[in-house]
């Protein structure tokens, strides 16, 4: 689906969106890296039950829309199961995130609204982020060029 096919208000939702999460991210602490560290060693479990509101919101609003929706309200889009497989680049990835995360205690999403509530130290995790990404990314392409060059010697 083409951006011109969507309808005119999903970018104004997406940002309304944006500012509605940022918001809850900030109220609920989950922006300010001493209380996600608080929560990764065990000494405050608020959090908890943030992410468990958040979990719970998620599971019912997809339930629900993909059993009385046919399509996604701003996209016109069919609702399909995203399915991917796991293997070791999910495990390697998902250990490498939350290494990020208890060194820096917040996650990626909160950065931005750490940025917000004024936390400017914060740049440097998501520096560290851009220049994660950014390898990753290299490190794929060079990845797929070698085994692109690599079938095409054996055909």
């Amino acid at each position: 689906m083409s951006d011109t096919d969507r309808s005119p208000l999903f970018l104004p939702v997406i940002y309304i969106g944006g500012v509605i999460f940022g918001t809850g991210l900030a109220v609920s602490g989950m922006a300010r890296p001493e209380i996600v560290l608080d929560f990764l060693q065990f000494n405050d479990f608020g959090l908890l039950f943030v992410m468990g509101g958040a979990a719970v919101v998620t599971g019912v609003t997809f339930t629900v829309a993909t059993r009385f929706l046919d399509r996604a309200p701003l996209t016109d889009s069919e609702y399909t199961r995203r399915v991917k497989s796991f293997d070791r680049n999910v495990v390697i990835g998902g250990a490498i995130f939350g290494v990020g995360w208890g060194i820096s205690g917040i996650c990626p999403g909160a950065t931005y609204a750490s940025i917000g509530i004024g936390n400017i130290p914060i740049l440097w995790a998501i520096a560290g982020m851009f220049v994660g990404a950014y390898a990753q990314g290299y490190w794929r392409g060079t990845r797929a060029s070698e085994s692109t060059a690599a079938t095409a010697a054996n055909d």
